[in-house]
């Protein structure tokens, strides 16, 4: 049982759920007196789906631009670029509709708009490394709304992980009105996600619940929350493995993803698993979705000892009651189709002493609910990940 802490909330209007993303999109432009509607999507669905065209005909004279060649892991540089265009198109209001790039995409590109930054450099001024808990961005003036396309979660968060391409660094900036103002959930939207997409975005949101759980900072209100929303997860993406086209299955894999992230809404630090990821992604070029399946299951039982109450009940939670958590996390994965080593994703011993070198100062691996001492205790967690 928590004996004391504090349960933030987050700076979001609504969630919205059971509507067409069209219909929804253009209810909340008309709600938040948009004018000019600036689209950030994912090309699959701009080019291969008539989805975005959708929107765009249902925002009609509102909508002035759309742009769609997102990279895969946000960079500096394009942030900067896309927030030209949004400032050339007289943007009041930025959506983002795919998958975590794009939202982390227009999280950053409202605060490129509002600090007219225009290169990587421009993002300088703004640290926000260890040790810097007030956001040193000023409040923007425009918001956005995300229409997630995959189950990562990363909307409910008030951060965004950007790439800075001189160093090869994912970063990680916030402020409180990064949180998109809304977010809209259409499970028909989702039909077009690859299935490797889908279930290891999925593990990535389950990550968010996993690692809330295990934090010392985590709250009675959020451990219950993630919980649910880790069992709910569960079930949707196992359905929907078993049946592609399930809509309902999509819905409440939807539903698990958001209940999930609570512990992102109440500003629960992350733990190892997220912070040794971004080293993965950001320097090393493994999938965002990959990243939790090859590492968590070696951090579980790296934090055995300081989170035992929280694994079993994790375990529970998993469909496997009575199991070590790691072991039916690994499991769960495994059944997804999804790699489990870090071999499979292309990361042998060779790196492990450059990933210490990075992750033993990242924020998330500082605040993992089990004190890393050394580098050298990060090395052995990827030798047992490997």
């Amino acid at each position: 049982m928590r004996k004391a802490g504090v349960h933030n909330f987050p700076a979001i209007d609504r969630v919205v759920y059971g509507k067409a993303a069209s219909d929804a999109l253009n209810d909340e432009a008309v709600r938040l007196d948009a004018k000019r509607v600036f689209l950030i999507v994912s090309r699959t669905l701009n080019t291969k789906t008539d989805e975005i065209e959708k929107i765009r005909r249902a925002l009609d004279e509102r909508h002035v631009a759309t742009f769609d060649g997102i990279a895969e892991h946000t960079t500096r540089k394009q942030a900067a670029e896309v927030a030209r265009q949004a400032k050339d198109a007289g943007a009041d209001l930025v959506v983002a509709v795919g998958g975590g790039s794009a939202i982390d995409l227009a999280k950053i590109v409202i605060m490129a708009m509002e600090h007219d930054i225009r290169d990587e450099a421009g993002f300088d001024p703004f640290p926000m490394g260890p040790g810097v808990t007030v956001s040193p961005f000023r409040s923007p003036k425009v918001r956005q709304i995300a229409v997630p396309s995959t189950l990562n979660g990363g909307e409910y968060n008030a951060a965004a992980l950007v790439t800075d391409e001189r160093s090869r660094l994912k970063q990680i900036f916030f402020h409180s009105l990064m949180m998109p103002v809304a977010i809209i959930l259409d499970p028909a939207l989702t039909v077009h996600t690859p299935s490797k997409l889908w279930m290891g975005s999925g593990t990535r949101s389950m990550d968010h619940g996993i690692e809330a759980l295990c934090s010392p900072a985590g709250t009675p209100l959020s451990d219950e929350v993630v919980l649910a929303g880790i069992r709910t997860l569960r079930e949707g993406m196992q359905r929907t493995l078993q049946q592609p086209d399930d809509l309902e299955a999509r819905r409440l894999s939807q539903y698990g993803a958001w209940l999930a992230a609570f512990g992102l809404q109440a500003r629960v630090p992350m733990g190892a698993s997220h912070g040794i990821g971004h080293v993965l992604g950001g320097t090393f070029g493994v999938p965002h979705y990959y990243c939790t399946p090859v590492i968590m299951p070696s951090l579980l039982r790296y934090n055995k000892a300081f989170t035992e109450d929280a694994q079993t009940r994790l375990a529970a939670a998993l469909g496997e009651p009575g199991m070590e958590a790691a072991a039916a996390f690994a499991e769960f994965t495994r059944r997804l189709g999804l790699p489990g080593r870090l071999a499979d994703v292309g990361i042998g011993e060779d790196k492990f002493e450059q990933i210490s070198k990075i992750a033993i100062n990242h924020r998330f691996v500082q605040a993992n609910p089990r004190p890393f001492k050394s580098e050298a205790d990060i090395v052995d967690l990827l030798r047992m990940a490997a």
